[in-house]
């Protein structure tokens, strides 16, 4: 299935993992629905690991009737009558990474039933895959079977960065990829993610996405993928701001049902997703030449479909207030153009005014600053 841009949704694994259940699944599809997330485009609802029975029945993937007792099927009905689309795990190898059956060698099986389901995305993990067997075939194989349904179904593919996946994912089939381990609430996780990622934004364009795993936004240390305290809001911002402007998918991995208010504004904040669903879904552009740059202070360049672009800067050193550097001839506006940059700050709207030759904030630790910017001839 070609998806034309980065995935919005909603994920059960970062606060949940596998305390899961029909009742948990319906109240966030109603959450999804009426509290602006659905209409900002959050329309994916996946139900992480865990939804399984310990083995299989009579070979048959099964849903656990003690937390899904109405069935798959009809939760994926509750969930497309709320306008939503219904996702669901599994695995290329033998079990799932908490030790549920997973799909090797069931690959078609599984597929159809899936589609018999409603299902609209599979993510599909590789936990205790044969080490005999090629694993990239293994989600070719997955890959044509879900195509064998004839049903459209997003295709997840997770390795976790294992196997270099930008390099066969694609081919093979995926809307989208993992290309890193599993996030946690913390700003050393995403510190971690972000800069591992400097050197590979180009690994992602229309029909496959570079996938930097779910959002933590508004969880403060409450969940499966908490081991700290969580973030701070300015934390969660940059988190947010960076996953928007690298264009990875967006998929909350907090509890809507009780998501702190500034926190689910900033999750719909419009200009901040405009940035990550432009039609052209460019990659940003990042010269690490500049003299002071560093991978704890990042500036980089995203082009717009409509002639905008936007200049993004991202302190993530955990002490040091530090300036960003972001001369304009290292992103193709040198002084002879005579061309200034009428600058806006899309967070909080300041109309910063106009620049020429350099716009460098200074910024306090963990934060962010993201620009619109537009052409202008004065000077």
């Amino acid at each position: 299935m070609l998806v034309n841009k980065p995935p919005m949704g909603w994920n059960s694994w970062n606060t949940f993992g596998p305390d899961i259940n029909e009742k948990l699944i319906m109240e966030t599809a109603d959450a999804m629905a009426e509290k602006g997330y659905l209409e900002a485009g959050y329309k994916y609802l996946v139900i992480d690991d865990g939804w399984q029975l310990p083995e299989r029945i009579n070979g048959v993937l099964t849903a656990d009737p003690e937390k899904f007792p109405g069935g798959m099927k009809y939760l994926a009905d509750y969930v497309h009558s709320k306008g939503l689309k219904f996702g669901i795990y599994s695995a290329a190898g033998v079990l799932t990474c908490l030790g549920f059956p997973g799909s090797f060698g069931y690959e078609y099986q599984d597929a159809e039933m899936f589609a018999s389901w409603g299902v609209d995305y599979l993510k599909y993990d590789i936990c205790h895959y044969p080490g005999s067997v090629n694993a990239r075939n293994a989600y070719l194989t997955m890959s044509m079977a879900l195509r064998s349904t004839g049903r459209d179904i997003v295709y997840s593919g997770c390795t976790a960065g294992g196997r270099d996946p930008k390099l066969w994912m694609r081919s093979a089939g995926a809307s989208l990829y993992r290309s890193r381990g599993d996030i946690h609430d913390s700003f050393d996780s995403v510190k971690d993610i972000a800069i591992s990622q400097l050197k590979e934004l180009y690994a992602s364009a229309p029909g496959c996405y570079n996938d930097l795993d779910m959002l933590i936004v508004g969880m403060y240390g409450k969940g499966n993928t908490s081991h700290t305290g969580g973030c701070t809001f300015d934390e969660y911002m940059t988190h947010f701001a960076l996953w928007c402007v690298f264009g990875a998918p967006l998929m909350i991995g907090g509890d809507l049902r009780n998501m702190e208010e500034r926190c689910r504004e900033l999750l719909l904040n419009k200009e901040l997703i405009r940035i990550n669903q432009d039609e052209e879904c460019r990659a940003p552009y990042y010269d690490s030449n500049q003299r002071y740059a560093r991978d704890t202070r990042i500036g980089v360049l995203k082009l717009l479909s409509d002639n905008e672009f936007i200049l993004a800067y991202f302190n993530l050193h955990d002490e040091d207030e530090l300036l960003v550097p972001l001369y304009f001839a290292d992103y193709g506006i040198p002084t002879s153009s005579h061309r200034g940059l009428d600058l806006t700050d899309i967070i909080t709207g300041e109309h910063i005014g106009i620049k020429h030759d350099f716009y460098c904030p200074v910024l306090k630790p963990h934060t962010c600053k993201i620009v619109k910017a537009r052409f202008t001839k004065e000077w």
